[in-house]
């Protein structure tokens, strides 16, 4: 039996607390010439340290083979658009930026976080390793770099005297693998009066809302506020402020400057007083999610297969990557789902990984009419109840499977 040691602390992991089987890489998307071709598929288990208590999985593959052509572009949800634009002007107002100011991210997508203070007239930098993702960024303006952020990396970029005001890593975190590599890498890029912001779903969020199907392989560690500030100090980085977010079902902003540099808010111990409470630092609070995951994989299936019975057609709505381990794990093929619609064109005409199923543009539910659609990126369930709203015209109804099922008009 393989033997795994925490990516935070190194203390031996013991046994999972949950098991989703085998599932291929989430956001490996199947093109139609590939479809003789077996999807490599990889455990999926869940440990939590029992000495610093980070939730992680063990590393299956590399970024590189992972990150190396990405599907994922963030402009195409209008709730996250509207999610960077806030955050853009609340930056710049908090910490004064103009354009003296360099704004770095790092996992820079597509580059419309940072084009967004490039129109306010601030210098940016994107860090996007998706060579794929790089290129669109570069094609709207916003300079960007394909590499991964590290120690290494860093060093280079100062060298060329590209230092941070402000530093934003939203939403990659949980990809990094080497935490202690990146964390050293953010304060190396960080000047000595910066800022960092970092966005992460978090962990708390996750079990209660039983939201199992964020858990894939390219997330290799699920962060509490506590196991970030453990991630962040070991790289002399100080959090001095924290604010929980509504977006991807629930996450944390934190803010870090170099240490010594700024007193903490009173919403740092708050916060991490309500999750001892919660019981983040108890085996026992993990083995219970298992439970609840069974319960609402049971429930899901049962929903689907009564559907399928009655003769009502089910479509989905979206290919994110939480969609490859929902569909996955909980064995849901095309009998059940014959098709899903994405509006992103890098996803349409290909193929959720494992259960091969097609990805269409969005007018396809219009053609099909299914009775339900079911909405696989949950976390933006209201922007696509508002696109989709003609389905009520046959008296299509929708499903969303996470926190609990509910089906709604």
């Amino acid at each position: 039996m393989t033997r795994h040691t925490c990516r935070l602390c190194g203390a031996p992991l013991t046994e999972p607390f949950l098991d989703l089987g085998s599932s291929p890489l989430s956001n490996a998307l199947v093109d139609a010439e590939h479809l003789a071709r077996p999807d490599p598929v990889y455990p999926l288990r869940v440990y939590v340290c029992e000495s610093c208590w980070l939730v992680q999985l063990p590393e299956v593959e590399s970024p590189a083979r992972i990150f190396g052509d990405y599907p994922y572009f963030s402009s195409y949800s209008s709730t996250w658009l509207d999610h960077v634009r806030g955050f853009a002007g609340a930056m710049r107002e908090r910490f004064g930026l103009g354009p003296q100011s360099l704004v770095i991210e790092a996992a820079s997508n597509d580059g419309h976080l940072l084009a967004q203070f490039q129109q306010a007239g601030i210098k940016v930098l994107g860090i996007e390793p998706a060579r794929n993702v790089a290129r669109a960024a570069r094609a709207r303006g916003v300079p960007t770099l394909s590499e991964f952020v590290g120690v290494e990396s860093a060093r280079r970029l100062v060298a060329q005297e590209y230092r941070a005001d402000l530093l934003v890593a939203n939403n990659v975190l949980a990809h990094v693998p080497d935490l202690h590599d990146f964390a050293t890498g953010l304060a190396t890029l960080l000047k000595p009066t910066g800022v960092l912001t970092l966005e992460f779903p978090h962990v708390l969020r996750l079990l209660e809302r039983v939201e199992f199907d964020t858990i894939y392989h390219e997330h290799f560690s699920y962060f509490s506020l506590g196991t970030a500030l453990r991630a962040l100090e070991r790289a002399g980085l100080q959090v001095f402020d924290v604010e929980e977010l509504p977006t991807h079902g629930g996450s944390l902003r934190v803010y870090a400057s170099h240490a010594g540099r700024a007193r903490a808010a009173n919403a740092i111990a708050e916060l991490e007083e309500t999750e001892t409470r919660a019981g983040l630092r108890r085996r026992e609070t993990y083995d219970d999610f298992a439970r609840r995951v069974d319960r609402a994989k049971k429930k899901l299936i049962e929903f689907l297969r009564s559907a399928h019975d009655d003769g009502a057609l089910v479509a989905g709505y979206g290919a994110p990557a939480k969609a490859t381990t929902l569909l996955n794990t909980c064995g849901i093929g095309t009998d059940l789902l014959p098709f899903t619609v994405d509006r992103s064109p890098h996803k349409q005409g290909r193929y959720v990984p494992g259960v091969r199923t097609p990805i269409f543009p969005p007018e396809k539910i219009f053609e099909e009419r299914p009775a339900y659609v079911l909405i696989l990126p949950w976390n933006i369930a209201e922007e696509v109840r508002e696109q989709m709203a003609g389905i009520s015209e046959w008296g299509g109804r929708f499903v969303v499977p996470v926190p609990a099922l509910e089906v709604v008009a």
